[in-house]
């Protein structure tokens, strides 16, 4: 299936993601650091990155805004506990490809993972 970067300050959120997408066959790889995600984008083989908004060092914005630059074919969505209509313009405006809003709903997690990697979502 597809390489899957899971970016998240919480370890806990990134195992959780794991666990729901390994179930459908895709790779997952998780990161709690900003740094370390960005290395092994630029390593390349990654089709789909999954950024947490609040993160360490860098908001979730910045690191989709990198990873655009690094390669912007590399589709993203985002995640939040804290919805706001500005960070959503922000980040369709960048190439986020979808958004979803923790806690995360497994259901909602699979389609919109399954409709971005078929190349459905609000951003192509």
């Amino acid at each position: 299936m597809a390489t899957i970067l899971v970016l998240d300050d919480v370890s806990d959120a990134g195992a959780l993601i794991r666990r729901i997408l390994e179930k459908k066959g895709h790779a997952i790889e998780t990161f709690t650091e900003e740094e370390q995600a960005l290395a092994r984008i630029r390593k390349g083989g990654v089709d789909l990155a999954i950024l947490d908004i609040k993160l360490k060092k860098m908001s979730g914005v910045e690191v989709l805004e990198e990873i655009k630059k690094i390669d912007r074919g590399i589709k993203v969505i985002m995640l939040t506990g804290y919805p706001t209509l500005e960070t959503a313009r922000e980040s369709v405006k960048l190439g986020a490809n979808e958004y979803c809003v923790k806690p995360i709903d497994k259901l909602e997690l699979e389609e919109k993972v399954a409709d971005v990697l078929n190349g459905i979502g609000f951003q192509r």
